[in-house]
């Protein structure tokens, strides 16, 4: 983090291969008023059943009141539907089993950092403020591997909010919510 903001807002896509750590460009450098770009990685399920990472924007933003009189913010696309709530904490050291998300859902570290690993080899390391969407739901088992997996990077729990998504997972491409 830098400045303080979280680096997952107004950052630049990472680009190359293998371990992709996030720290790109704070919000704090974009110019005043702009309408805000928000970063996030989607572990997701290509046509041939193996799980995938993009880093992908939330831009749809709009400047309003979330309940008047509260003065103006950007506010993203709503959307409603089920959902279940919860925190899980990942000891120090530990490496998770190759598996698939339960359902979509988003995952938001609150502290520590982790990793997840997609089954072409992509490792991507999060930390505080960094956002995930695992939807790697319908992969085909390849070589011991299938879905994504996951582990704490560094001597630290890493604690992580859940918020996993009731229905039909996202059509089977990057970025749906961009």
């Amino acid at each position: 983090m830098a400045g303080g903001e979280p680096d997952g807002v107004g950052a630049k896509p990472h680009e190359g291969p293998r371990a992709k750590p996030h720290g790109e460009r704070p919000a704090g450098k974009r110019p005043a008023g702009a309408k805000p770009e928000v970063r996030y990685w989607h572990l997701w399920t290509d046509e041939r059943g193996v799980s995938r990472q993009t880093r992908c924007v939330l831009g749809d933003f709009r400047l309003e009141s979330i309940s008047p009189p509260a003065s103006p913010q950007w506010q993203g696309r709503r959307s409603r539907g089920e959902t279940t709530v919860m925190v899980t904490v990942l000891p120090p050291g530990w490496v998770g089993a190759w598996h698939e998300n339960p359902k979509p859902q988003w995952i938001i570290p609150l502290c520590g950092r982790w990793f997840v690993e997609s089954m072409d080899g992509e490792r991507v390391e999060m930390g505080p403020g960094e956002l995930s969407l695992g939807a790697d739901q319908g992969t085909v088992e390849s070589a011991g591997k299938k879905g994504h997996r996951s582990g704490t990077v560094g001597r630290d729990p890493a604690v992580l909010w859940l918020v996993q998504l009731e229905g039909e997972p996202p059509p089977p491409r990057p970025c749906p919510f961009s």
